[in-house]
């Protein structure tokens, strides 16, 4: 395959993987040997085994972050300080892009960013959408409740008052307190379902 070709099949894509090039008629061990001498000239990025986007000035849109954690795991969706940073809910800058996973849990570090991949039970995974994040991109993202559900979930001794006023949530009116009830509910943990009755009373004393 030659780089003009490549160029062609993979310029809409903000990521792509070596199977996606598989109909090119040549075989994965020649794509990879090419892809990866494209690599060490510095025209593609690789983000993990087999997973690449183009370099700088060669694609014509940079992939948003929580594209890149979702494509890194498939069964996962952005969630915890990174989705509650997403919606303005926290005052901290979030670098590293957490997600939950019924996978194994991971870190990853990528020329592009890092990425924290927590796991979650399966008969936890719900509570996300898929959210347009703008240039044709979109990503599974956590609902504003379930990102605060899952943060407790995946924290030790969360479910107090102290630790949910730590956060210093702001912009409230993003949480929907009849839906964060529901899904602590839904969720049949003692733990979520007390931490949802301490966040009703938060956000209703902050004026949510």
């Amino acid at each position: 395959m030659k780089w003009e070709e490549l160029l062609r099949q993979v310029a809409d894509e903000p990521v792509f993987r070596t199977g996606f090039l598989a109909g090119s008629g040549e075989s994965l061990s020649v794509l990879r040997l090419q892809l990866s001498r494209w690599v060490k000239t510095g025209k593609l990025i690789q983000l993990t085994r087999g997973l690449y986007t183009l370099a700088q000035p060669y694609r014509k849109q940079s992939p948003h972050p929580f594209i890149l954690a979702n494509t890194m795991k498939k069964a996962s969706y952005v969630s915890l300080q990174s989705a509650l940073g997403y919606f303005g809910m926290i005052p901290e800058h979030v670098p590293t892009v957490t997600s939950v996973t019924t996978l194994r849990p991971s870190r990853v570090e990528t020329p592009l960013g890092r990425f924290l991949f927590r796991h979650i039970k399966k008969d936890q995974f719900y509570g996300y959408r898929q959210v347009d994040l703008g240039f044709h991109q979109k990503a599974f993202i956590a609902t504003p409740e379930k990102a605060l559900l899952d943060l407790v979930y995946l924290t030790p001794g969360a479910d107090n008052r102290e630790f949910l006023a730590e956060l210093r949530l702001q912009n409230l009116s993003e949480c929907d307190c009849a839906v964060l009830v529901n899904l602590a509910q839904t969720s049949g943990s003692p733990k979520l379902q007390r931490a949802a009755g301490l966040l009703e009373k938060l956000i209703k004393e902050q004026g949510g």
